[in-house]
């Protein structure tokens, strides 16, 4: 069986990172009902792409050394796939689910015993498992941020650029459930990246671009038309 990874210094910015990113959702869910405005949102998305990406620009070794130790590194699946799992018990709990109230307390008890006994039980590719539940519940606010803008704004006010939120909510919800049922593919995918550092650029490089674009956006079309 393979060993989980040793965590390095090196991956203290990344993990600060994480930690900011779940800390913040999480927050938005517990504290917000899951609700957040449009531009706020953007704002923040593309404040993380920017801060993340341009990391990797200035540090690609360091990104390459931790990116290839996350799919098996047990911190950040601890915290990801407990953080995704208090996340889902908590929709379960605020959703209308007039259907089946009567049987939410068995859903508290499954979904809880799955969250809690994969970190003891599921370890192999826990990071990546973790990760990807926790990205289909950011995916889902990302759709209803949109979806609650786009049916409170008039339309000649509204901005079709948010149309952005719904091909990134729609791309992280496919990419999400492939890493659920193949969590190995991360691996692979990382080790094709992270093998040169011209990828690594290029993929930075990209998301620095498109997080300064959620960042104007946030400033501008939605603040303006929000």
């Amino acid at each position: 069986m393979n060993q989980p990874a040793k965590e390095s210094p090196k991956v203290m910015p990344l993990f600060v990172l994480m930690l900011v990113f779940v800390v913040f959702f999480l927050y938005i869910a517990f504290k917000q009902n899951n609700q957040i405005s449009i531009d706020n949102l953007s704002i923040f998305l593309g404040g993380f792409f920017v801060a993340i990406s341009s990391y990797a620009i200035v540090r690609p070794d360091n990104i390459s050394q931790t990116l290839k130790a996350f799919p098996r590194a047990n911190t950040p699946g601890y915290v990801f796939m407990l953080s995704a799992t208090c996340w889902f018990l908590w929709n379960i709990k605020t959703e209308n689910m007039a259907d089946y109230k009567d049987m939410k307390h068995w859903f508290y008890i499954g979904f809880g015993i799955v969250g809690v006994g994969s970190c003891f039980y599921l370890k192999d590719f826990l990071a990546v498992r973790g990760f990807a539940v926790f990205m289909l519940l950011t995916a889902k606010l990302i759709l209803d941020t949109q979806r609650v803008y786009m049916f409170s704004t008039s339309v000649e006010d509204a901005t079709e650029w948010r149309m952005v939120f719904a091909v990134l909510g729609y791309a992280i919800i496919i990419f999400a459930m492939w890493m659920v049922v193949s969590p190995w593919r991360m691996r692979d995918i990382i080790n094709w990246i992270a093998s040169d550092t011209l990828r690594i650029y290029v993929k930075s490089v990209f998301w620095l671009l498109f997080g300064f674009l959620l960042i104007i956006l946030g400033l501008t079309e939605f603040q303006l038309k929000s």
